[in-house]
């Protein structure tokens, strides 16, 4: 899938070529946040953290720490970026794992679990990540912070980026049938 075809099956992706943050676009962050019971606990902190750095909050849920499951608000989340209603994507779960995988699937999102600063600079650097996700568990609310904080802040490399960024959109493509069996032997 050439550039322009990523661009017009996600328009509202533009960072995906052009490398920017929203700021730099002229716009207001966005983020989208959720989580299930186990990560209940660090999300409205994280909430009140990012409000307080300016950026707009929209908490998909839950609203308490009774047991839930985790794909229904990694789905929330991946689509509400998806869709253009938020510029990145926050959720957390107990590993940050399967609410990663699930915000995953949805057409159109780049997510990733994040347990290091380190990783959350460079999943945004080069692989253009829109959503990532946090351990609730495993993961001190402090160094979540740190990682929700570099994650908004750092743009996308683009250059030799942007075409591997490309290669795992393709994925979405229905029509996309794989790399062929003997590519690289």
């Amino acid at each position: 899938m050439a550039g322009s075809d990523l661009l017009a099956r996600y328009p509202h992706d533009k960072a995906l070529h052009a490398g920017a943050c929203p700021e730099e676009r002229g716009t207001h962050m966005r983020v989208a946040i959720a989580s299930d019971h186990a990560g209940f606990d660090q999300k409205g902190p994280i909430v009140k953290h990012l409000r307080e750095e300016g950026y707009d909050v929209v908490d998909l849920g839950p609203r308490s720490g009774e047991r839930c499951d985790y794909p229904d608000f990694g789905d929330k989340v991946g689509r509400y970026v998806a869709s253009g209603k938020a510029d990145r994507g926050v959720v957390i779960c107990g590993t940050g794992l399967g609410i990663s995988m699930t915000a995953d699937k949805v057409p159109g999102i780049r997510a990733t679990p994040v347990q290091t600063v380190q990783f959350a600079q460079l999943a945004r650097e080069h692989n253009n990540a829109n959503v990532i996700g946090l351990s609730g568990r495993f993961v001190s609310l402090d160094t979540n912070e740190q990682i929700v904080d570099t994650f908004l802040t750092t743009e996308f490399a683009g250059g030799r980026h942007a075409a591997r960024v490309e290669k795992i959109m393709r994925e979405d493509d229905p029509s996309f049938t794989g790399v062929p069996e003997e590519f690289g032997l």
